[in-house]
Parts: C-alpha cells; structure tokens; sequence
C-alpha cells in the first residue's frame, strides 16, 4: 500500500501546483477559464501511468496477464471472445513481445492519458478531480476491469459531443468502446436520457425507479438475467459476492445532493452541466440498484468519471468565505474513505516487479 500511498501524495500535489500556475484561456466557448500547466499534469499523469502500468497484482492482472501469454490472438480466437477492440489490441501487442507487462502497461497507458486529458478540459479544480480518482477508487478499479474502464475512458472523450448534442459523434465513439466492453452499447439509451435539463421530472422518476427496483429486487433480477443469460455476460447471474457498501452509496449520493442545492449557482459559473449531472445521477442509481448485487456497481463505472468533474465545481457553490473549508473536508473525507475501503476493507497489497521501494 505504501506505493499507493506515494502515488497519492504525488499525484495530488504536482497537480495543485499544476492549477496553481495555470494559464488563462479567454475562448468564450470553453467551461474552464484557467488551464492547468501541461508539464506539471504530465508528471501527475507519469505516476498514474507508471503505477498502474508496472503493477504485478490487483484484482485480474494476472489473468489478463496468463491469457496474453498463452493465446495467439489469431481472428478466430478473437471474434470466438467478443470485445474485439481489446483482442486486436492484444494481437498487435504480441506480434513485438510475449512480456504480458507490456500489455498491462499500454492499457494502463490509454486508460488515464484519456481519462486525465478529459479532466484537464473539464474539472474546475483539476487536483480535486484527480485525488478524487484515487481516493474515490476508479483508478484501483481500472487495475481491475481493464477492458471496462478502458471503454468508459474512450467514452468519457466524448462528453464534449454529449454536452453539445453531436449524437452521431457520441454514439460512433460509443461503438468504438464497446469493441472493448459490449456494456458500453448501454451508453446509447443513456444519451437521449442525460441531455434533458438536470432535476426534471426525469430525473425524480429515475430515482423513484431505481428504488422500486431495490424493493422489487428479485422479480427484476429474474428478468433482467433471463434478457443476458445467452450472452458474454450471462454468467453474471450466478455473480453472489453480495450487495454494494451503503458508504459506497452515500459518497456518491453527497455530492449529487449538494448538486441539488446549489444547481442555480451551478448553471450560472457552468452553464453546460446539466448533462454532467445527470450521468452522475444515473450512476448513483446504479449503485442504488447494486445494493442487492454488486455487479450492477460495473455499469456505474461510465458514470463515476463525470461524478469526479462534478465533485471538482461544488467547491464553488459555496459562498467564497466557506470553500476553503469545503475544499479540505472533501480531502479528509475521501482520504478517510480511502484508507477504510483499501486498508481495512481490501486490505490491498500492491505489488511490482520493477518498482521494488518498499519490498
């Protein structure tokens, strides 16, 4: 954990100072007035990469690992997989090397220069954005579900057609993610949905939704597992590790509800956050939903990135006298959340074969 620790710390502070000798931008056409300094994001997003990538545990590595070694990745293997963009990937990684790190590390590599690219655009309070990315947990997860995150990474580039309203953008970049993950075609739906005007009556009767599917849990699981039971995801029906952590839960839930009342504000200093509301709304649905079974907290891994932007504006919905204190008890907050789902609930053990500080 000590390495995790170290990534946080250098992470966090390279991309305050990152914002803190940022440049002014005086397009009209842009959310954020300020950009952060590329070179010092870049150091930020050299310890992302290099962390993530260098790993030699987590969640699936090693089986992602052991399938890159032992497959040929000829077309019939990968059409016969699904989830061909990830195959094709694999297939030309192995034409130069058998070294299954490689692989890791050019995921790692795709998944958070997208990710932090798009944050850099978009977040208010970059350092927040990131911090909340590691301490929040998508960034252990994307040492997890490679494919999934990998996906929700390609798709998050296209929140700038999302807030526009370019849908035949969106929606190609949405079938080039789900040649990573097949769940990203869901995204589509999810479109004509989130580009309504952020707590409309859509909005309340989503929610109202999510929790009759709480209630009626087990009719709606046998219906939905029956829908996928003849595809790549059919195993999932036999998924029993239990439901989501309702901490898990409520740190989603906080920052969509101070979103609520501060959505005047949030509309005057980010007139195009409707959209980024309500994909965070959707995936605090999600995680609702995965209250009864964990793995429809998956599905709410395309949403968690735009919770990460939001969370980087409700600093500034307070009133200016107050948001310094805002802003640090979001760090102690996710700091104290952080150490209690990696530490205490995980127990995570980080390990590398190339960086070797602390072995």
């Amino acid at each position: 954990m000590e390495i995790l620790w170290i990534n946080l710390a250098i992470v966090f502070i390279f991309a305050f100072f990152a914002r803190l000798f940022a440049m002014p931008v005086f397009a009209s056409n842009i959310p954020v007035s300020i950009k952060p300094n590329k070179f010092l994001v870049f150091v930020a997003l050299l310890s992302l990469v290099a962390i993530s990538g260098l790993r030699a545990n987590i969640g699936d590595t090693y089986f992602y690992k052991h399938i890159f070694i032992i497959n040929e990745f000829t077309w019939d293997f990968i059409i016969s997989q699904g989830d061909i963009g990830f195959g094709i990937l694999q297939k030309i990684l192995k034409i130069y090397t058998n070294d299954p790190q490689i692989m890791i590390f050019i995921s790692a590599l795709i998944t958070n220069v997208l990710i932090v690219t798009v944050l850099y655009k978009y977040s208010r309070l970059f350092e927040l954005s990131l911090y909340v990315y590691i301490t929040g947990g998508l960034f252990l997860v994307s040492m997890n579900g490679i494919r999934q995150v990998l996906a929700a990474a390609v798709l998050f580039t296209a929140t700038k057609y999302l807030i526009n309203g370019n849908w035949k953008k969106y929606i190609l970049i949405v079938f080039v993610a789900s040649t990573f993950h097949q769940s990203a075609l869901a995204l589509i739906p999810i479109y004509f949905i989130v580009r309504y005007k952020a707590w409309s009556k859509t909005t309340f009767v989503l929610l109202f939704f999510s929790v009759l599917i709480v209630i009626g849990y087990g009719q709606f699981s046998s219906i939905l597992f029956s829908a996928i039971e003849n595809t790549q995801y059919g195993h999932y029906q036999s998924f029993s590790e239990g439901g989501a952590n309702t901490i898990r839960v409520a740190v989603n839930a906080v920052p969509i509800v101070i979103a609520y009342f501060g959505r005047e504000k949030l509309r005057e200093i980010f007139p195009k956050s409707d959209c980024i509301v309500n994909m965070s709304i959707i995936g605090l649905i999600f995680m609702i939903i995965s209250t009864q079974n964990w793995i429809f907290a998956r599905f709410s891994i395309y949403f968690d990135l735009y919770q990460i932007i939001l969370i980087s504006w409700i600093v500034k919905l307070f009133a200016e006298r107050s948001q310094r204190f805002v802003y640090f008890g979001i760090v102690v907050c996710f700091f104290l959340y952080y150490y209690y789902e990696n530490v205490i609930s995980l127990n995570i053990k980080y390990r590398s074969d190339f960086i070797t500080f602390f072995s």
